[in-house]
């Protein structure tokens, strides 16, 4: 677990994204909504990846730039954005170094087996520091309480 909080500086993000670009987060002006989840193309993955998109005008308006996060290779990501027609960028941290500087790279167990993986959570960084975070995220709902937390900043 990170010892990151709110009022923090937000932990360097420079990570290929589908299409072949590197974003870097000291690059984009306004807030950034980085949300890290565990695998494209799994049920809760999915519905929150096509909850961000459904949601992107409103983010835009509030001048909010998207950005989803897991250990997905690009390939993957290209793959679940034309079979979900996604329109947020995905970032591909296949060395996990951003996960652990997030601290969401956790320990997990299901049906009695550890095993390490991402922890479904979103940052809301604005002017370099972390002014909201969200862990062990559920999605119902999130996308909108994320929403009021940009549209409030």
């Amino acid at each position: 677990m990170s010892d990151l909080a709110e009022g923090m500086p937000a932990p360097a993000v420079s990570l290929p994204r589908d299409g072949g670009d590197i974003v870097t987060l000291s690059d984009i002006s306004g807030p950034v909504v980085l949300y890290f989840y565990p695998r494209d193309d799994t049920p809760g993955c999915t519905k929150e990846a096509i909850g961000f998109t459904e949601q992107l005008d409103a983010y835009a308006a509030s001048g909010a730039t998207v950005l989803g996060v897991s250990k997905d290779t690009v390939a993957k990501h290209e793959k679940f954005i034309t079979k979900h027609d996604l329109k947020i960028a995905l970032l591909s941290d296949e060395n996990g170094d951003v996960c652990e500087r997030y601290g969401v790279w956790v320990e997990k167990n299901m049906y009695g087996k550890t095993y390490f993986g991402i922890e479904r959570a979103t940052f809301l960084i604005n002017d370099g520091k972390i002014a909201k975070i969200w862990r062990k995220v559920k999605v119902p709902g999130h996308v909108d309480a994320v929403l009021e937390a940009v549209q409030a900043l």
